[in-house]
């Protein structure tokens, strides 16, 4: 099956997908559900390519076992954390300003916009799969896992850490900075971008596969400065007065020792 072919019934796995989702959503009166399919969009595309792939290798194996992983993780991990708190309040604004128009219009403007973005992010996975070469791991490989590792833990660890810091009554308006909140202000969205930077190194092992750079390049711009870093501080600043003294002290996004107060 040719490169095109492939990416393109990827494309309408995920559409179909967000479709579906989106049904969900009007019936539930609640947009916000999204967040739970993103990470379970890029299984999807992910195990598209595997299964339209030719030869089976041992690194194709390996790729769709750390998508499948990650994604899968991240899903189950959102659901847990929004159960029963209702739509988020980016999408209650967008509904206040046209409640009766906002159902369909949330069908392209939100569940097919994010479909077509996951797909275009997917790139470094369907390159992976679709070469033939190489058959065995490489160093691009070993380095890419590296980065993968790296990336889950702070990802995994910074949300698990939060989740128990804010399960604590007495942290109430308090800011949490111990373990990987204390080398950087936001350790989720720094072990995502390094897991898609691992994902590029994967492909980046295979012939002709330098376009796929524009993946962890979007991915960690969107986030840093659209729906991660940007949006979450410009809340956090007004609500938590101790959070402009952390933004002072440590690092945004790379982890860093925290600087030392005068």
């Amino acid at each position: 099956m040719s490169t095109l072919s492939m990416a393109l019934t990827a494309l309408a796995a995920v559409f179909l997908m967000m479709t579906v989702v989106w049904v969900f959503s009007v019936r539930k009166r609640d947009a916000s559900i999204i967040d739970i399919f993103w990470g379970l969009g890029f299984v999807v595309a992910a195990w598209s390519y595997f299964w339209m792939s030719d030869a089976a290798t041992t690194r194709k194996y390996l790729v769709i076992a750390l998508v499948t992983l990650w994604g899968l993780r991240l899903s189950l991990y959102i659901l847990w954390r929004n159960w029963g708190k209702g739509e988020d309040y980016r999408y209650q604004a967008m509904r206040a300003k046209d409640p009766s128009g906002f159902p369909l219009r949330s069908l392209y403007s939100v569940f097919w916009l994010q479909a077509i973005l996951l797909w275009a992010i997917s790139m470094p996975l369907l390159q992976a799969q679709r070469a033939a070469t190489p058959t065995g791991l490489v160093w691009l490989d070993l380095l890419g896992l590296v980065f993968f590792v790296i990336g889950f833990v702070f990802e995994a660890g910074g949300d698990w850490q939060m989740a128990r810091f804010k399960a604590d009554p007495a942290n109430r308006g308090k800011v949490l900075d111990r373990a990987f909140w204390r080398y950087t202000r936001h350790p989720n969205y720094f072990g995502d971008a390094m897991v898609w930077w691992g994902f590029f190194l994967f492909a980046a092992a295979t012939p002709r596969s330098l376009w796929t750079v524009y993946s962890p390049i979007v991915m960690t711009f969107l986030l840093l400065r659209v729906s991660g870093v940007a949006l979450l501080e410009k809340g956090l600043r007004g609500t938590k007065p101790e959070y402009r003294d952390y933004v002072e002290r440590t690092s945004a996004f790379f982890p860093w020792f925290p600087k030392r107060r005068s």
